[in-house]
């Protein structure tokens, strides 16, 4: 179970917000030009043919922008594992989407909306 997305990243913008996913696990190859790639071990200016895996968990934190004045092409490609965790550190959310058409189930919300696992639920039987 494979996903590739093509991307032309114009002047002057990200493919996404910085994140980190749970239960999948993505990759990126530079088709043309020169995206500048963030990580947690700093910002990195890529090139064509450049491959970067992103493993599950922080460590596999990144976004990818494009700071030059040439629109950049990349591919991003992913595991379809539904479903699908993400967390975006910069603004502390976390996300569980459902890998198909259906919005159902599907949530980003921020990490400060946390509770308790047995609020809401009835006392007992």
């Amino acid at each position: 179970m494979l996903g590739a997305t093509l991307y032309d990243l114009p002047p002057g913008q990200r493919v996404c917000p910085y994140h980190y996913e749970y239960n999948n696990e993505e990759w990126l190859l530079v088709v043309e030009g020169k995206p500048t790639l963030r990580t947690p071990d700093g910002e990195y200016e890529l090139k064509p043919c450049d491959v970067v895996v992103f493993p599950e968990g922080p460590a596999g934190a990144h976004t990818t922008g494009n700071r030059t004045e040439q629109t950049a092409r990349i591919v991003m490609f992913s595991s379809k594992r539904t479903p699908k965790a993400t967390v975006y550190p910069d603004s502390d959310k976390i996300a569980v989407y459902r890998l198909d058409d259906a919005d159902t189930d599907s949530i980003i919300v921020r990490r400060s909306a946390a509770t308790d696992y047995w609020d809401g639920e009835p006392e007992a039987y």
